[in-house]
Order: C-alpha cells, then structure tokens, then sequence
C-alpha cells in the first residue's frame, strides 16, 4: 500500500505536468489567430487565454468520466498502467512541440491509456470498451475536423457575402473586435475539453490506489488542474503559434473570427456529451475551411500535410510507446 501511495503521487505530479505542457503545446488553438491577425499583442493574447483556460477548465466532468472511467476496464489496469500512460502523453507532447506540430495532446492520452491497458491486460483488448473507443474517440477523430473544415469554409462564405460591400478597414475594426470575443471563447472550451482530460487521468489513479467503486472528480483535482493547464498557457508555445498562425495561411481579423467561432461551437458541443474530441484538429481545420474560400492554394498544403501525418501517427505511436514503457514498469515495479 505504501507503494501504490508512493506512485499515486508520482502519477498526480506528471499528470499536472502532463496538464501545463498541454496548456503551452496547445496554448496556439486559441490564440494563433488572434496573434496573428494582430488584433492582440502576443501578451495580451497569452494572459487572456491562460485565464480562460483556467475557467473552463473548472466547467463540467463529462469528458473527464470518458477518460477515466469509459475506455478501459478498471479492474484489469493498475497505478502502474496510469504511470506509463502519463509518461508516453508527455514524451509525444514534448517531442511534437520541439518540431512545431499541432497535434493532439488528447489522442496522445488516449493512445498511451490504450496501449499501457493493452500490455496490462495481458495483450489482449478484452478489457478495452472497443465500442467507446469507436464511439466516443475514433468517430469523433475522423468527424471533427471534416465539420471543421466543411462549417469554417459555410461560415466564412456567408461572412463574405455579408462584408463584401464593406470598405476593409471597416472589416478589419468590426472583426477585430469580434475576435477578441471568438478567441476567448475558444480559449474556455481548450480548458473545458483539455484539462478534463487530466482530471480523468488522476481520478482513476486514485480510484485505482483506494480501490474505489465510484468514478468522481475530487475538487481539488479540478483547481489543480485548471491552474496548471492555466500556467502552462502563460508560457505560450510560440514554435506551434508559428505554425498555425502563419505558416498555414494568412488571416485577417474575419478569417480568425470565423475560425475560432467554428471550432468553439463544435468542441462546446462535444464536451456537453463527453467528447474528448482534439482541440487541435478542429481549431486546425477551421482554419484550413476559412482559407479555402480565398482559393484552393492559398492553403499552404505542405506545412497542411505534415500536420495531417502527425495527426495520423499520433494513436498508434503513443500506443506503441506506453506498450513499451508498460512493459519496462511491469518488471521494474513489484505491483
């Protein structure tokens, strides 16, 4: 018992880690446009995200449930299947933040659960709920960012048709005004769907160390973790700001706004039902749907396409990675 006390901590200390550089890797799906289109200063953008990361974060358990409680069978996993989940996330987020990908740190979460439960359970996905994972991960992996793409090019071809005899400094004044309020949306429902995520994480750690029958989120794991997810923001995560601001097209004040108004409503929506869906994904396909409607290449589809590879190795990479470190843990721990 003092042990599984012993790694309950471990857990709890690289979960908030987990939490803060999810808050600076994914800090870029609420402000890149709004740093981009210059509407905010890079600080004022920063401050206002980690904030209303920080109250979303506070804001519903649904997706937290998902994680902790409806993707692996609890009985067939141990502390030391949470350890080497948490690690793998970690690792993934840091090496694709290094090398300025936008990808999931939710699909790296649930990849590394997956693959740690899978080498816990004796290699077998008997103890996998398949059917959730199809339900509530995979589906919502291959929709979220077609609705991303398809609803930011709707939305942004209505706008068009609404401004087009607008002078553009009118556009640019009214827009910028409107993204500041589009970007803190967007920034509350990161905190919403993301830092959930590792509120599930700790929760099951600590139904797994007590044994307990009831799935719950305990308050202070919901502070702890908005705070971290909140500071993680403050630090930024200019290499990927970089890529999604700029590198993938140009944005003026209206294109940000139809972008994050698409990508908050879909991610708003998913969390209301327990979505873990990727913040990234859509915020990043939003923005790809808006920039359609200037023209096909005005997309810049090779920086699109090393995104989408990073997005397609995500899963099955950090399956293999917590399978690996599972495995390692196993004869190293005595649990």
């Amino acid at each position: 018992m003092e042990l599984a006390l012993i790694l309950l901590i471990v857990v709890i200390v690289l979960t908030l880690m987990f939490d803060y550089i999810n808050g600076f890797h994914d800090a870029a799906n609420a402000i890149a446009t709004v740093v981009s289109t210059r509407v905010l200063n890079a600080r004022q953008a920063i401050a206002m995200g980690a904030i209303l990361n920080f109250a979303g974060a506070l804001t519903g358990t649904k997706v937290a449930a998902t994680i902790g409680s409806g993707l692996v069978d609890i009985s067939a996993i141990s502390i030391v299947t949470v350890t080497a989940t948490v690690l793998a996330a970690i690792i993934w987020n840091l090496i694709t933040w290094y090398k300025g990908l936008p990808t999931s740190s939710s699909h790296a979460l649930i990849g590394s659960l997956i693959g740690a439960s899978f080498v816990s359970s004796g290699a077998s996905t008997a103890h996998i709920h398949m059917d959730k994972f199809y339900n509530k991960v995979f589906l919502p992996m291959i929709g979220s960012p077609l609705l991303g793409i398809t609803t930011g090019f709707i939305i942004m071809a209505l706008l068009t048709r609404l401004v087009w005899k607008w002078k553009l400094p009118t556009i640019n004044k009214t827009f910028g005004k409107l993204q500041i309020v589009s970007a803190g949306f967007m920034a509350f429902n990161h905190g919403l769907n993301d830092a959930q995520k590792s509120m599930g994480i700790i929760a099951l750690a600590i139904m797994l160390t007590y044994q307990l029958d009831e799935f719950s989120v305990p308050l202070w794991v919901k502070l702890a973790c908005a705070l971290f997810m909140g500071l993680g923001t403050a630090m930024g995560g200019w290499r990927i700001i970089r890529t999604l601001g700029t590198r993938v097209i140009q944005l003026q004040p209206i294109h940000g706004f139809a972008a994050e108004t698409t990508a908050s409503l879909i991610i708003f929506s998913a969390s209301q039902i327990g979505m873990p869906v990727s913040t990234t994904h859509v915020i990043s396909t939003s923005i790809m749907g808006v920039g359609a409607t200037k023209r096909i290449s005005a997309v810049r589809w090779g920086i699109v396409g090393r995104i989408v590879w990073a997005w397609i190795l995500t899963l099955p990479l950090t399956f293999i990675l917590a399978a690996l470190l599972m495995l390692c843990l196993k004869n190293i721990i005595p649990l």
